[in-house]
C-alpha cells in the first residue's frame, strides 16, 4: 500500500503565496524479498530558468501517500537581475575614513608647532 505516492514540487513567496511547479505521481515495485524493509528513494528535481526577481521564495517537495502527507524543510532562493554584483563598502569606507582622520590629524599637529615657532 505504499508502493504507489505522489510528489509535488512548489514555491511560497513573500507574500506567503503557494505556487505548484511541478507534480507527478510514482509507483514504485518492490523486489522479491523486499518487502516490510525501509526503502530511501531520491527523487531531483531541477527548475529552470527562474524568470525574474518575483521567483524568490523558499522552494518545497512535498511527498503525499496512504493519507500521510511529508513536506521537506525547504530552500530559500534568493533571485537577482542579471549583471547584480553584491559589493560591500564597509571595509573600504572603514579605511577611508581613518587615513582622512589621521591626515587631519597630522596636518593639524604640524600646523601647531609651526605656529608655536
Amino acid at each position: 500500500k505504499y508502493t504507489k505516492f505522489s510528489i509535488s514540487y512548489y514555491w511560497i513567496n513573500s507574500l506567503d503565496q503557494k505556487t505548484f511547479i511541478y507534480s507527478r505521481v510514482e509507483n514504485v515495485a518492490i523486489p522479491s524479498g523486499e518487502e516490510n524493509k525501509t526503502a530511501a528513494l531520491s527523487y531531483d528535481h531541477r527548475i529552470m530558468p527562474l524568470e525574474n526577481t518575483s521567483s524568490t521564495g523558499t522552494y518545497y517537495c512535498e511527498v503525499k501517500w496512504n493519507g500521510i502527507q511529508k513536506i521537506g524543510k525547504g530552500v530559500f532562493v534568493l533571485i537577482r537581475d542579471t549583471g547584480y554584483i553584491n559589493i560591500f563598502y564597509s571595509w573600504e569606507i572603514l579605511i577611508t575614513l581613518t587615513v582622512l582622520l589621521a591626515v587631519l590629524s597630522i596636518t593639524a599637529t604640524a600646523l601647531l608647532l609651526w605656529k608655536r615657532k
